[in-house]
């Protein structure tokens, strides 16, 4: 008989107004230590950290996220909360905003119990020690980060996640109210990173009965929230962000993200971008939802930079396809054992001077 033991998120609390309830929720978590909330710097001028029932011994902490996360601002933060505490660690985390946000602050628990640097733990079950109890609140839905294991990080030499239970969150906050600002082309190239978790999932051999359920799930939602884009459909997006972030940790991603992190990592585009940029070209691999990703594009009225690689160096390409060819576990999952000899470098190549 077969089997697997797998984490989900312990506790989901959902609905417009849910963040008014934060204060209650905090005290389940807190003891007599400190809560370190993590935003998303956007947040400074959005009025959210107002709204915190923040104590004065309490961490409020600005990332930048105009990047994508590195292994370097995990260690320096993890640094400066324990410079700042003598060395205490928080009672909790905090995540608040996108994707980007909700992984600095599942690495960041991670790393207050962990020595060294972050970058000893990007790959799959490295974490030896229990991370700091975690929140997140998205205010951003597509990633999917708030219900995976995953804490994705760009290293000197590789974009790779800290892939572990113990970067699960024990509690997602979702409140609808928390996405209705974002900008519309944002909002577009986040949800299809949902869109595109379950396209993976559910064509990779890695997935479960749970995974399948959830990625089905979750593409229906996304079809009806980006091809009926005049109406109201924050509970939708939501839902589907939740639900292909748990379908990814019941399964595995594949050829596009495997593809576009050398896109993120070396001409430095944001992750969603980076991933309809690298799914545009991939017809071969996902010919079933290439053409509806397209038909949400024109819907949506959204124009994906093209000629990205025009100029890239030899050097650069070079790196970019190495860094493919580290995805072995996603690209298994996609196209099996003989991975190699159908993804072959030359393949890979080929596909990114498309872009």
């Amino acid at each position: 008989m077969e089997f697997r033991v797998f984490k989900q998120v312990s506790r989901v609390v959902f609905g417009r107004g849910a963040f008014t309830q934060l204060s209650d929720i905090l005290e389940d978590f807190k003891e007599e230590g400190y809560v370190v909330f993590i935003l998303d710097h956007v947040h400074k001028t959005s009025g959210i950290a107002d709204l915190l029932p923040s104590k004065k011994d309490d961490c409020i902490l600005y990332v930048d996220t105009s990047e994508e996360p590195k292994t370097q601002q995990i260690d320096v933060l993890r640094d400066d909360i324990l410079l700042t505490k003598l060395g205490d660690i928080p009672d909790l985390i905090v995540g608040i905003g996108g994707g980007s946000a909700m992984d600095i602050a599942k690495a960041v628990s991670v790393m207050l119990t962990n020595k060294g640097s972050s970058s000893e733990y990007q790959g799959w079950d490295l974490v030896k020690c229990k991370a700091i109890p975690k929140i997140a609140i998205p205010t951003l839905s597509g990633t999917g980060s708030e219900a995976s294991r995953t804490a994705v990080l760009t290293g000197i030499d590789k974009k790779f996640g800290i892939n572990s239970d113990q970067s699960m969150f024990d509690l997602v906050l979702m409140d609808p109210n928390l996405i209705s600002q974002v900008p519309k082309m944002q909002r577009f190239y986040s949800g299809m990173d949902c869109y595109i978790h379950c396209v993976e999932s559910i064509e990779g051999s890695f997935i479960n009965a749970f995974g399948r359920a959830q990625a089905k799930v979750a593409l229906g939602l996304c079809e009806k929230v980006f091809l009926n884009p005049k109406k109201d459909h924050n509970e939708d997006l939501m839902v589907a962000s939740y639900l292909g972030g748990a379908s990814v940790a019941n399964s595995e991603v594949g050829v596009v993200h495997a593809m576009s992190y050398g896109l993120s990592l070396i001409l430095g585009y944001h992750h969603g971008i980076a991933n309809c940029i690298a799914f545009n070209q991939l017809d071969e691999f996902y010919p079933k939802y290439t053409p509806i990703f397209r038909e949400m594009m024109e819907v949506d009225g959204i124009e994906l930079p093209v000629g990205v690689t025009a100029n890239v160096t030899e050097n650069q390409l070079e790196d970019m396809v190495n860094m493919t060819m580290k995805m072995e576990r996603p690209l298994t999952s996609a196209l099996g054992p003989d991975w190699k000899n159908i993804l072959t470098k030359d393949k890979i190549r080929e596909l990114y001077l498309r872009m």
